[in-house]
Parts: C-alpha cells; sequence; structure tokens
C-alpha cells in the first residue's frame, strides 16, 4: 500500500529537503492550514481534512473532511486516525513541528500512537528526522543513523525505557536505562565513515537525527 503523508501547518523553510523525502506513489493528506504548503510542496492533495479555523476551505476537487471546531482531536490526530482506519500501515509526517510547543508536543504524541498501532512512522522538520524506536512483542528495538546526520539524540517520553544501546557512536552506551526525568543521550555523533546503530530491549525512544 501506498505510504500516507499528513501534512500539517507548522513552517516549513527546508522546503527542498522535504521534496526530496517524498515518493512518486504518496497518498497526500493536508490538514487545515497545511494547505499553504501545497504549492511549495508540489503536490495536490488526496484528502484534506480540517475544522477550517486557521485556513478557508478551498473547496478543491478533493475528498473532505470539515471537522468541528470543538472537540477532542486536533486536526492532524483525526488525520492518522483516519488513516489508519483506511488501512494505511506507513506514515510520513511534515509541517508539525513548529512554533507551538502544545502542538508540537501533540504531534510527537502521534508516532506514539502509530507506534502502539504497530505502524511504520517518522516526521521530518527543518533540523531533522523524528522517529520512535520500540521493543514489542519480546523483539527489540533498533535504528540505525548513518555518518550524514551529525549528531543524534535519544528521548525517553514514555516513562520506561531500558536495555539500550549505541555502538559506532562518540558516546558509546551499553544496556543503559533512560528516564523521563534525566535525559542524558542528547547530541551524539555518529563517527565518521560509519554508521550507528541504536537497539532497546524495553519500553521506547523518540530517536531526533540532526542534519
Amino acid at each position: 500500500m501506498k505510504r500516507c503523508v499528513i501534512v500539517g501547518g507548522a513552517g516549513i523553510n527546508e522546503y527542498d529537503r522535504v521534496r526530496a523525502a517524498l515518493l512518486p506513489d504518496d497518498l497526500f493528506v493536508f490538514c487545515d492550514c497545511g494547505l499553504k504548503h501545497m504549492d511549495a510542496l508540489g503536490v495536490k492533495p488526496d484528502l484534506i481534512v480540517g475544522d477550517f479555523d486557521s485556513h478557508e476551505n478551498p473547496r478543491m476537487d478533493a475528498e473532505t473532511i470539515v471537522l468541528p471546531r470543538e472537540k477532542d482531536d486536533t486536526d492532524t490526530v483525526f488525520a492518522a486516525k483516519e488513516m489508519m482506519r483506511r488501512g494505511f500501515d506507513d506514515f510520513l509526517l511534515i509541517g508539525v513541528i513548529g512554533a507551538r510547543l502544545d502542538h508540537t508536543l501533540a504531534n510527537v504524541s502521534i508516532l506514539l500512537m502509530l507506534d502502539t498501532a504497530g505502524k511504520k512512522a517518522k516526521a521530518i522538520d527543518d533540523f531533522g528526522e523524528i522517529e520512535i524506536v520500540s521493543a514489542a512483542d519480546g523483539r527489540q528495538g533498533r535504528a540505525t543513523i548513518d555518518d550524514s546526520y551529525p549528531y543524534f539524540s535519544l528521548l525517553n517520553i514514555t516513562g520506561e525505557a531500558e536495555g539500550i544501546t549505541i555502538r559506532n557512536a562518540k558516546f558509546p552506551l551499553e544496556d543503559g536505562r533512560i528516564d523521563c526525568d534525566y535525559q542524558y543521550a542528547v547530541s551524539n555523533e555518529v563517527l565518521p565513515g560509519q554508521t550507528a546503530e541504536v537497539t532497546i530491549t524495553k519500553g521506547r525512544v523518540l530517536l531526533i537525527k540532526i542534519v
């Protein structure tokens, strides 16, 4: 099945880098004022979702779901839930990390929601790439970071993260634990010419790769 790209309304400056991450057969869901990115991204919406409190309903020739303004789910959360309901397993979120900290944290939690549902997901912003590394069903979680990313960080945002190992990095770690109230695995560096590897045996961590 195609990958679902959800476009939020947070600012994007590095459009070239975002466009380079898009695939020819991606399906695009634009959330409310995420529509402001449409021309710069050079793509058309397959679905538009929003309460249109921050962008006028464009009334385009595309499926549109108009949401009430008073609701529990943000437009972006609704979009993720709706596309899971439609059977998508692979997600890319863009325009979701920005100046509003409350919206940014809520959008990061979408990655957790998708991970809990067993979906593949990542977010891209002007500074890097964000994904969840999780251990589930007795399986070790694993991710790699090549040296095109000068820095990477691991953050615990869920309450438990144990058995964390980092290899091929300036600051290696063996069977470590990261607690929410002590985030020490920030601004690590991939060794030149190598690919860093992160594994985790219990819980999950947020991996942020910095470009």
